[in-house]
């Protein structure tokens, strides 16, 4: 069927059909042309980080090879860590903490000494100041640059700067590089650093082997996954230095530590400049010379292949030395000698192990070694087959003693004191960096000391007037001991020139005995007795003489007695005219009166016969030395203590009338009770248990009986063989065990109260309650014993008043008194340098029974040249630290405020007395010695005869042994020089002496034409 004209055809849909625009075709438009897309840019970073890359490996290969950049940047960096010496204390500076060799010099410490010796009367005079770029570069835990130290040590110096002292730590040194054998060296740098001396590279960094830390780091890798592998170090010698002089406990803890030790080594290699080469050579010798090698029993910390050497094989180094630079052929000897080295070399990286458990592992280890250098020829084949073959044996030696010289004495003085104040033992001491100048005239010293050891020798004693009565007698002299000190008053205090003794053992007589020193006694009696007199004129010269009459005085109290009546007969008299007749006084020296004291009946006697008649004034027998007078002075003394004014302690107990007595006696009983048990703390405080008991009986005189009721009140527990042990190594077998276990029942702790066995063992109630309660609580405190102690406070005082009998009252009340009294004096002498902490409560401490000591004495004597004043004994005047180091610090005496103990007048009084000891007493054999130069010289001669007397229950003497004899001169020279010289004989050898005062008389004329030159002429110190 046809289509009609004019109709469109229909279009069927067909799949996927384009749209019919899209089918519509035109001939006449022109595609467009095909248009490339654009090119990407060009990525140029890949490029430049690779050349980067490149770069910095090529600079890293130069730098490996010629080291120029970071030569230059240490060098530059270092010069900026500068310090400067500055006078006074300086305001940036900052101390190392915890390194090795920083802790032995004594680095570390200077912060906690400095406070301490400014405590003590020294000022910084000088220190180091730190530059701000040296301040903070310390501050982030790196060591400054320096040349440090291979050794120091004590170095002690006279007043005149010359040596006396000087300790060197290590001991064993090697000068120079070139002073070392090439065979130690080579053996040195095969186990540590192979190329560490190599010329090639003069700016080569020597903190750093890359090889080396690549190994370090690749075997840690291996082993933080699991890998099994040997732990490599990466430490070169270098760091090694670092490492056990700055680090703590000379250890690598963490990787903060390894980079202080990287920083600081890399500075201070450059710190000279960029050509290490020195630096290098530096670094092997103070390793050789320093490397820690553990330490032994006999020698102590080694340090170093020297001392190494000497401590653990007994080897020479300076003979170990020589032998490795010796040529073929070699010796047994020489391969001994090189693997004893090479055993060091290996042990010192595990030295405690290798060198005490490990030894066999250490042979090993060396043997190994010594084939692994024979096969890269750096052994000849011969000596190491021949060292291969030798056995280590480790026969180390003990430190060398020091050699006693003439300075030996004042040396020991000076290490001492130096020990005490800066709280290091000797050992320590002699370690650090540390220079001191002291006040001793080293030249002086020797004099005296060469002529004190030759007093030992028959023709030297028998010029020197020695054999003669009341001297020694011939083959005597060898056994006596002789010290000697000397003073010299000066603004600043009084310096000790000369300290010295006979004695062969570092023990100081001068300093740290307890002598009895017979009747230089008398002149601390004296000088109490002229005090009180002082008091009494203050307390009355001003009061009118109507008003004296009516003073109420204690018939006992004889010294307020003739001081009243001294002003009523001379009012307005001045203190120097009253001290000058209270010389005048006289006392009698009759032998035959009994004293009540010490808690017996006692009698006394004088030296010589004619003396027993005699009644002389204070300073008759201050001139002759008569016994009997002082002890009757001391007696007023002790009275004037017990009965004068109106609130004494006898008034205020004694009132038995008194209403408001209760109220009196619990206000008294708290007040000086606590003032006692203060007292008896310092006495027994830091001490054992046995401790105390020994200065318990020290302190008094025993018998059984009274030994008994102390030692069962102090320790009411210990059981009857611990009681026997006690009073046998107190009496011996003086007493049968029968009679001891007596008294142990007898006397158990419930038998009797606390004053009544006070009063049984005469002692003070309340240091026997004292003893108890520190034995029952070691632990406790003053204040414990204080707040415990209160109602036996209250106890102690009221059963005085208790008692059924006046009488057995009125000796109870005495005893007691006594002992207070002699506390009252102890006080007085201890404010004038008294040494010990108690007296003997008894009148025999006016003949020298409570002890004292020559140091003590020659002070006494300063006081009195000083016109009263106490002035601080001073043997050190100078401290240097840390010289030619950053931490450089020096120390000064410094002028000390005066401290005025006595009156002038009565120090002026005391003076023109002991002159006249020497003019016309005891001291009179120096009349034509000294005088000539018209030198005033005065003193006081003692001689102490002292015995152990052992006593049976009654009190009777059973047998008496000598312990030792003195004889002592304290002296002053002048007006500025004053001292002490005492002859003593220790042992039961004293028993064959009867020397007295006139022998160190004797010896003092045997020394002036050796002190008169120094006394007369300006040649004292600089």
């Amino acid at each position: 069927m046809s289509e009609p004209r004019g109709q469109s055809h229909r279009i069927e849909p067909t799949l996927n059909a384009k749209p019919p625009v899209n089918r519509i075709k035109f001939d006449n438009v022109r595609e467009k042309p095909a248009i490339a897309p654009p090119m990407p840019p060009f990525r140029y970073l890949p490029w430049l980080l690779i050349l980067l890359v490149l770069l910095i490996l090529v600079a890293l290969y130069q730098e490996s090879r010629n080291h120029f950049y970071q030569s230059t940047l240490w060098h530059w960096y270092a010069a900026k860590l500068t310090y400067q010496v500055q006078s006074g204390p300086t305001t940036q500076i900052r101390f190392p903490s915890a390194g090795p060799f920083d802790q032995r010099f004594g680095y570390s410490e200077l912060p906690v000494w400095s406070s301490k010796l400014q405590n003590s009367g020294f000022a910084i005079t000088q220190q180091s100041q730190f530059s701000e770029d040296l301040l903070r570069y310390v501050k982030h835990g790196f060591s400054p640059p320096y040349t440090e130290k291979n050794h120091a040590g004590l170095s002690i110096q006279s007043c005149q700067q010359q040596q006396m002292y000087q300790s060197r730590s290590p001991a064993f040194q090697f000068d120079s590089l070139q002073s070392i054998a090439p065979l130690l060296v080579k053996s040195l740098l095969f186990v540590e650093d192979r190329t560490l001396l190599s010329p090639t590279h003069p700016h080569a960094n020597p903190v750093i082997n890359f090889p080396r830390l690549g190994a370090a780091i690749w075997s840690q890798l291996q082993r933080a996954v699991g890998i099994p592998a040997n732990a490599a170090g990466g430490s070169t010698l270098a760091t090694q230095l670092e490492k056990y002089r700055h680090s703590p406990q000379g250890l690598t803890s963490d990787i903060t530590d390894k980079a202080q030790q990287l920083v600081s080594a890399s500075v201070r290699a450059y710190q000279h400049g960029v050509d290490t080469q020195q630096s290098r050579e530096r670094i092997v010798l103070d390793y050789v010379n320093t490397v820690p090698l553990a330490a032994t029993a006999t020698y102590g910390e080694v340090n170093g292949i020297g001392e190494g050497l000497f401590a653990w094989f007994g080897a020479e180094p300076a003979r170990v030395n020589q032998l490795l630079q010796m040529a073929e052929p070699y010796t047994e000897e020489q391969a001994l000698a090189l693997k004893q080295v090479l055993a060091l070399i290996i042990a010192q990286r595990r030295p405690s192990y290798y060198l005490l458990q490990g030894r066999d592992d250490l042979e090993q280890l060396v043997n190994s070694h010594l084939n692994l250098m024979r096969q890269q020829a750096l052994l000849p084949d011969a000596l190491a087959s021949k060292a291969i073959k030798q056995t280590l044996h480790f026969n180390g030696k003990p430190a060398p003693m020091a050699v006693r010289g003439d300075d030996f004495k004042a040396v020991t003085m000076v290490r001492t004191r130096l020990s005490q104040l800066l709280t290091q033992n000797l050992y320590q001491l002699d370690r650090l960096d540390l220079s001191s100048q002291t006040t001793l005239h080293s030249q002086l010293q020797r004099d005296i000391s060469r002529q004190l050891r030759q007093l030992n020798d028959f023709n030297t004693a028998e010029q020197a007037g020695l054999f003669a009565e009341r001297l020694l007698q011939p083959g005597q002299q060898h056994q006596v001991k002789y010290s000697f000190t000397l003073y010299q008053a000066t603004d600043s205090g009084n310096k000790v020139r000369v300290q010295t003794d006979t004695t062969d053992q570092p023990f100081d007589l001068n300093d740290a005995s307890k002598l009895e020193l017979g009747s230089t006694a008398k002149l601390r009696v004296l000088i109490s007795y002229l005090e009180i007199i002082a008091e009494l004129h203050r307390l009355y010269s001003e009061e009118p003489t109507d008003t004296l009459q009516f003073i109420n005085i204690a018939p006992q109290d004889n010294l307020t007695a003739w001081a009243v009546a001294f002003l009523i007969d001379n009012p307005g008299a001045r203190l120097d005219a009253m001290l000058q007749q209270a010389l005048e006084r006289r006392y009698s020296a009759n032998p035959q009166e009994s004293f009540q004291t010490g808690g017996g009946l006692h009698t006394f006697n004088n030296f010589r016969k004619e003396e027993n008649v005699m009644k002389p004034t204070v300073a008759e027998a201050l001139q002759h030395s008569i016994n009997l007078p002082f002890v009757r002075l001391l007696q007023d003394i002790v009275n004037y203590s017990i009965y004068h004014g109106e609130n004494s302690s006898y008034q205020l107990l004694a009132d038995d009338s008194n209403p408001q007595r209760d109220q009196y006696l619990r206000r008294f009983a708290d007040r000086e009770g606590t003032t006692y048990i203060r007292r008896f703390w310092q006495k027994y405080n830091q001490k054992t248990t046995e401790q105390r008991l020994q200065v318990y009986l020290a302190s008094s005189r025993q018998t059984p009986e009274r030994l008994a009721v102390a030692f069962l009140t102090i320790q009411p527990e210990a059981t009857a063989e611990q009681f026997l042990s006690v009073m046998q190594q107190q009496f011996g077998n003086s007493t049968g065990n029968d009679d001891l276990l007596k008294l142990y029942a007898k006397y158990q702790h419930n038998t009797f109260d606390l004053p009544d066995r006070a009063y049984l063992s005469r002692s003070h109630p309340l240091e026997l309650w004292l003893l108890s309660y520190l034995h029952a609580t070691p632990d406790a405190t003053l204040k414990m014993a204080i707040a415990d102690s209160s109602d036996t406070r209250q106890e102690v005082y009221q059963w005085l008043f208790k008692t059924r009998f006046r009488s057995a009252r009125d000796n109870r009340i005495r005893n007691m008194l006594e002992i207070e009294a002699f506390w009252d004096l102890h006080h007085r002498w201890q404010r004038l340098g008294y040494p010990f902490d108690y007296l003997v409560p008894s009148l025999a401490t006016a003949l020298g029974s409570s002890g004292d000591r020559p140091a003590a004495l020659a002070e006494l004597m300063g006081i009195i040249i000083n016109n009263g004043k106490k002035l601080p004994t001073i043997r050190i005047d100078e401290l240097s630290f840390a010289t030619n180091t950053p931490y450089h610090t020096q120390f000064r005496r410094q002028p000390s405020q005066d401290q005025q103990v006595l009156d002038p007048e009565v120090a002026l009084t005391v003076r023109n007395a002991l002159h006249q000891v020497v003019s016309n007493g005891t001291g009179r054999r120096l009349n034509n010695s000294y005088t000539t130069d018209n030198l005033l010289i005065g003193g006081k001669t003692g001689t102490g005869d002292n015995r152990l007397v052992q006593l049976n229950t009654k009190g009777q003497q059973v047998s008496s042994k000598a312990v030792n004899r003195t004889a002592t001169f304290a002296f002053y020279l002048g007006d500025k020089h004053f001292g002490v010289l005492t002859a003593y004989v220790p042992d039961a050898n004293a028993a064959q002496f009867s020397f007295t005062s006139a022998l160190p008389l004797q010896v003092m004329n045997n020394l002036a034409p050796v002190l008169r030159p120094y006394l007369a002429g300006d040649t004292w110190c600089r």
